[in-house]
């Protein structure tokens, strides 16, 4: 058997903080209690360790290691208590995939309608992995994909199946 054009990783232990709130108000206060930078619109920061991506005009997803999220969570809370502004865990809501090695930008195309090749070193695009919601951006190596829990054994699957060699998409 010939082998697979991408390693699709279920990534575990990673907390998620949904952000929402005025971001030309409170980016100051949430970048400062995030240890990061807001991002511009459709893009995604990163120390390393945490990442801030740009979800929508008034939303942001803090992704950050598991054991972090309690102490995050009552930082940002603290930070936007002046604010109209919501700061949800929404870690146990959400699956994360890597899909990684040299044709991993293959996989993710074969499943979302994104230009990869235009997708910015630090771009983050939402749209749908088959008929999933999902986010993807890139990740050394590859691509990170986060999309619902409860259709994480779907990405799973399709992922898996998207990076057989020989696949493709059905024609139109």
């Amino acid at each position: 058997m010939a082998e697979a054009l991408a390693t699709i990783t279920r990534v575990q232990g990673l907390g998620m903080i949904a952000i929402r709130a005025d971001l030309s108000r409170a980016g100051d206060a949430i970048a400062e209690a995030a240890g990061l930078a807001v991002p511009a619109m459709t893009r995604i920061v990163t120390d390393g360790s945490r990442a801030l991506g740009w979800m929508s005009p008034d939303e942001l997803l803090l992704v950050l290691p598991g054991a972090e999220s309690a102490d995050a969570l009552t930082t940002l809370t603290g930070a936007l208590s002046g604010e109209h502004a919501l700061v949800a865990d929404v870690s146990d809501a959400r699956a994360v995939f890597d899909v990684t090695g040299r044709d991993a930008g293959d996989v993710i195309a074969k499943l979302m309608p994104v230009d990869l090749d235009d997708l910015a070193p630090d771009g983050l695009r939402r749209s749908r992995a088959a008929q999933t919601a999902a986010a993807v951006w890139r990740v050394p190596g590859g691509f990170r994909l986060i999309g619902f829990r409860s259709t994480a054994d779907y990405l799973r699957l399709i992922l898996e199946n998207a990076a057989l060699p020989g696949t493709r998409l059905a024609p139109r």
